[in-house]
């Protein structure tokens, strides 16, 4: 084998490093976070129970709940379907990272937080038949659904991904 046949899926892999690089950054964060909460608290430790760790009392609680929906609990029940779902959607991303434009370092970077979420969520799923969800913020009399790292790099990927998006149409690429 020549070095150019050789360095070519190098070649290509490295075309992808912002992406693979977050989305194992996120993955290993929302992993190593998750294992804390596990060996810290019970199961089922939510704000108002004896254990919760208040970070900011009244605002900002360390918790172990697990939910088997997506987001905000909706498809509640539905953990088998979501785990085959967020599969899904990283061999969809995969099969279509060109015409995601994830070529380009911004897409990357936005797809790169979504992808470690996804992993970092469906791994829970494999493992548990929910997702471990750990803080818990209140603002007064509201309380925001309880979420994780990969839930964050989940939103701030999708977040960054349609700004890069908006930013490339405006610009006209």
């Amino acid at each position: 084998m020549s070095n150019d046949a050789a360095a070519s899926p190098l070649r290509r892999l490295l075309a992808y490093r912002w992406l693979l690089l977050l989305a194992t950054l996120v993955f290993l964060l929302d992993l190593l976070s998750k294992a804390w909460i596990i060996g810290r608290l019970p199961y089922g430790i939510g704000p108002d129970d004896a254990g919760a760790i208040p970070v900011i009392d009244g605002f900002c609680y360390i918790v172990h709940v697990g939910n088997t929906g997506a987001a905000w609990s909706l498809f509640r029940g539905a953990s088998v379907f979501l785990a085959a779902l967020a599969g899904a959607t990283l061999a969809a991303i995969c099969i279509w990272r060109r015409a995601l434009g994830l070529h380009e370092t911004g897409a990357q970077i936005g797809f790169g937080l979504l992808c470690g979420g996804i992993a970092g969520n469906l791994l829970d799923r494999l493992r548990f038949g929910h997702v471990i969800d750990f803080v818990d913020l209140h603002f007064g009399s509201y309380i925001y659904p309880t979420f994780n790292v990969a839930d964050a790099g989940i939103c701030v990927g999708v977040v960054l991904y349609l700004w890069h998006s908006l930013r490339q149409a405006k610009d006209g690429n």
